[in-house]
């Protein structure tokens, strides 16, 4: 029974950590129709200006989240102003071709700068931890936790009760509409895949305190990102909690009882089950 109990604190904090991570990816999948296949990559530098502000500048991880988020917002932002409208009206194979050559170009440039050396940052008291109910929590993984969850309510109340975020959303929901109300797309576009980015990297921070970075980590936080928003549905932050939620429970569970080897086979599996029984994902609108 301590064990399962472990397992399932395990999947709950892994899952909001996860939750974070497709938050970026669901809202400019949702806006701009478009799947950043370099949302990945995005989440991997997240994680190395994090690290390089720890290690160079020594800023506690979570004081230098806002930092970081603030550097990829400025990164996305200038992608999406430069590279990506250019696109936006192209048909999505066009928009997944440029997201994939540009996941791969940041993904080498990455190598490059910092190595194919796996980095971690390791505050002082990233061994912590305290016993709830015979389960053992580490305190930098409740700490990412809750902040995965706050940056995600944020969201939440940032796109229904600002007159940015109803502009978000509009354009979001009828182009035409929010044109004859006064947004400017373009703007509106670059904004949100800039909030996008800031996700990602503040997703990529946390990360690098709870795992290891690398160049290459960022396919497989792509897959997973992908997972999540189909499981939660796009249309609803709150959806992609219960995406997270889910896929981390679901990856902890087969680890403990089957094997970590088929966590990423279980992750699939379920993103097939979701799309044959709720094809809206579990709060969302169709994908």
């Amino acid at each position: 029974m301590n064990l399962l109990w472990q397992g399932i604190v395990n999947g709950v904090l892994l899952g909001g950590l996860y939750a974070l991570m497709a938050l970026g990816l669901a809202l400019v999948w949702g806006v701009l129709n478009i799947v950043n296949l370099a949302h990945g990559a995005l989440i991997m530098l997240g994680g190395y200006v994090c690290y390089y502000l720890f290690t160079g500048a020594h800023i506690d991880p979570f004081v230098a989240l806002p930092i970081t988020a603030a550097v990829l917002f400025v990164v996305g932002y200038a992608i999406q102003r430069r590279l990506l409208n250019l696109v936006i009206r192209a048909p999505m194979f066009n928009t997944l071709l440029i997201t994939f050559g540009l996941d791969v170009v940041l993904t080498y440039a990455a190598q490059i700068a910092f190595s194919a050396d796996f980095r971690t940052v390791n505050p002082s008291y990233a061994g912590a931890n305290f016993s709830l109910l015979g389960a053992t929590v580490p305190v930098v993984r409740l700490l990412a936790f809750v902040i995965a969850l706050a940056l995600t309510f944020g969201l939440w109340l940032f796109l229904t009760r600002t007159p940015l975020g109803r502009a978000i959303r509009a354009t979001s929901q009828n182009l035409v509409a929010a044109r004859l109300y006064g947004v400017e797309p373009r703007r509106i576009y670059a904004l949100t895949f800039g909030i996008g980015a800031a996700l990602a990297g503040a997703a990529g921070a946390l990360y690098g305190v709870v795992s290891q970075l690398n160049p290459y980590i960022g396919t497989s936080l792509t897959a997973k990102s992908f997972v999540i928003a189909i499981i939660g549905g796009l249309s609803n932050p709150l959806g992609v909690i219960v995406g997270g939620l889910v896929l981390g429970l679901v990856e902890s569970m087969t680890s403990l009882y089957i094997g970590a080897t088929y966590t990423n086979v279980a992750s699939f599996g379920i993103l097939v089950l979701v799309l044959i029984v709720r094809p809206t994902g579990l709060l969302g609108r169709t994908a």
